[in-house]
């Protein structure tokens, strides 16, 4: 499963990371409100995790406007504030659960569980775009009758690129996104597996494409 973190305190997000990576999670990390929407939007997650008080936009402010954009990733916010009027508000902007810091890692990891099960009545565990059908869970590619197993990391490129069609992703993007940002990959890197992709997309007799846009990066353009 991945997952969105969103944590203007570094040191607790590290620590959340490592919560969620050591239970075999995938996870993405960022520091502010503005950045925490913009991945939101960009990517296809199964939950994100999110402080309220923030800069650039607090929580509240980035779970509404994730809902005003049809989003319906389940969202967990944490504060340090336990009143009752910040529960009502989280609630009343769109967010699913509700956690006060601070927690155990044990408490954390219950409440995900139960978020992702109720993830399950609204979020489908395939990625449709164009011609083509992602499986979230097996990482098969699929078009038509034709289907083929990706990598890891072709599967999580891919999974960027079709969630946003048209959408044009940088190279430093990608491989924030799909190695992590603290991650000693490259350029190199990102082209090798746009290369495997695309002889993939050609395997499988796919109208979609991958295009370069110079100087931007890539986008996938639906069939």
């Amino acid at each position: 499963m991945q997952i969105l973190i969103v944590e203007d305190d570094e040191r607790l997000a590290a620590a959340l990371e490592k919560i969620l990576r050591d239970n075999s999670y995938d996870v993405d990390v960022v520091h502010d409100g503005q950045a925490g929407l913009d991945f939101a939007k960009a990517g296809s997650y199964d939950a994100i995790i999110m402080d309220v008080m923030m800069p650039k936009m607090n929580g509240f402010e980035v779970t509404r406007e994730i809902r005003r954009e049809g989003i319906s990733t389940p969202v967990m916010l944490l504060t340090a504030r336990d009143a009752t009027n910040d529960k009502i508000t989280g609630y009343d902007s769109g967010a699913d659960d509700y956690m006060t810091k601070p927690f155990s890692p044990a408490e954390l990891m219950a409440h995900l569980r139960a978020l992702t099960r109720r993830q399950g009545e609204v979020v489908f565990e395939q990625l449709t775009s164009g011609d083509l059908v992602l499986d979230l869970d097996s990482m098969h590619l699929a078009c038509g009758q034709k289907s083929i197993q990706l990598s890891s990391k072709e599967f999580s490129v891919i999974r960027i690129l079709m969630a946003s069609p048209g959408s044009v992703f940088s190279k430093e993007t990608l491989v924030d996104r799909a190695w992590g940002m603290s991650s000693s990959a490259g350029d190199n890197n990102v082209e090798a597996y746009i290369s495997f992709l695309r002889k993939k997309l050609k395997h499988l007799g796919s109208k979609c494409s991958i295009e370069t846009i110079r100087k931007a990066g890539y986008r996938f353009v639906e069939g």
